[in-house]
């Protein structure tokens, strides 16, 4: 029977299995939180002015100053946790493998074309391809041209800046494609 708490009997847990599989870790709560503990705010006083810094960033600056009044070991220990601290932020970066760097010049509109669907990029694996425009542009731009006719060799670079010439509706004036 199924309806409000109770699930369909082929869904429901089997007896002795629950829904957290491999349980809590054996001994996860046996260590100290030290995380928890060096993450907390403690207010410190330098030269008479206050600030809040982490647990972990007084105690590291105690330890500087038991180090640098002459406690050899206090010194030891800081330049340990620096080295560590160092190599914690190499180890952050390794994965960063190159910076990519894409200039793109201000008065392009090749960027622009293709989203607005107005041109076509005739090989998309190449940054720098040939763009081909659409119909359509091509037949509204005629439009507006109105009484203006272009020249043979304006109408030859039109032509083949257009992806499908041979579907455009070319005006009577044009001679081209005829």
């Amino acid at each position: 029977m199924t309806g409000y708490k109770k699930p369909p009997a082929a869904t429901r847990f089997k007896k002795g299995q629950s829904g957290n599989l491999r349980g809590r870790p054996k001994g996860r709560h046996r260590q100290a939180p030290y995380e928890a503990v060096l993450g907390q705010l403690v207010t410190i006083r330098e030269e008479g002015i206050e600030r809040k810094v982490t647990a972990a960033e007084a105690f590291l600056l105690q330890l500087a100053r038991r180090g640098l009044e002459g406690d050899t070991s206090a010194a030891r220990q800081v330049m340990a946790a620096i080295d560590a601290g160092k190599d914690a932020q190499l180890v952050d970066t390794a994965g960063i493998s190159g910076i990519v760097v894409e200039l793109v010049a201000p008065g392009s509109v090749n960027s622009a074309l293709q989203p607005l669907r107005m041109a076509k990029k005739l090989d998309k694996y190449r940054k720098t391809a040939r763009m081909a425009l659409e119909l359509w542009l091509v037949e509204a731009a005629l439009e507006r041209l109105g009484d203006h006719h272009l020249t043979r060799e304006e109408q030859r670079t039109i032509v083949k800046a257009t992806r499908t010439p041979w579907k455009v509706n070319w005006p009577d004036w044009w001679e081209e494609m005829s």
